[in-house]
């Protein structure tokens, strides 16, 4: 087992052998990641109140943000496209928006959160490495935060097309971008890894 998620014999799930370096930058990223989704609903807080909150009803100023939490109905650029009134394609992404953003936000921070917790929990033995194993919902929370990791790095590269991230490998070395184009396509062979095992 050496660096993607493999299959765990006689009882599914996952497993991954990561070594310090890897835990460091997986945690580093994903505590990025939630530092930029933002802070859940206070744990004292009223659930009765919760459940009704509504959220914003703008898409994010933050492209990162807006890749992650899109519009439900497209742009008004694809709605003139396809012949509809940007207007009403405008209220209706607002109205969803107002009710789901929230709960999708916890959702992503709990994943998030999960993760981190899995990766404080591994000590690297002699070897330098340490086995993660994923069983139950961790898996699929794991997968959400690679997916949410991977659309970030994006928005943060202006990466919208597969070709665009097969051109950046091929910056030099001293290129300020470099690493973060290195941790998405190792992110991106990790989400492949984890859903093929899956």
């Amino acid at each position: 087992m050496g660096g993607f998620f493999e299959e765990v014999k006689g009882g599914g799930g996952a497993a991954i052998a990561l070594d310090e370096i890897e835990i460091s930058i997986l945690r580093s990223l994903t505590v990025q990641l939630l530092e930029l989704i933002g802070p859940g609903v206070p744990e004292d807080a009223d659930p009765l109140a919760a459940l009704f909150a509504e959220g914003p009803s703008e898409p994010p100023s933050d492209p990162a943000l807006a890749r992650l939490f899109p519009d439900a109905y497209g742009s008004p650029e694809r709605a003139a496209e396809e012949g509809v009134d940007p207007a009403e394609l405008t209220a209706r992404s607002a109205e969803f928006r107002r009710y789901t953003e929230n709960d999708l936000r916890t959702r992503k921070r709990e994943d998030a959160l999960a993760v981190v917790r899995s990766l404080d929990g591994l000590t690297p033995g002699g070897d330098g490495a340490a086995v993660l194993e994923l069983a139950g919902e961790l898996p699929l929370r794991w997968l959400g935060t690679l997916n949410d990791l991977r659309l970030t790095i994006a928005a943060r590269l202006e990466i919208t097309e597969d070709e665009q991230s097969a051109e950046l490998v091929r910056l030099p070395d001293e290129d300020p971008r470099k690493p973060i184009v290195m941790a998405y396509h190792w992110l991106t062979g990790l989400q492949e890894s984890l859903i093929e095992t899956l």
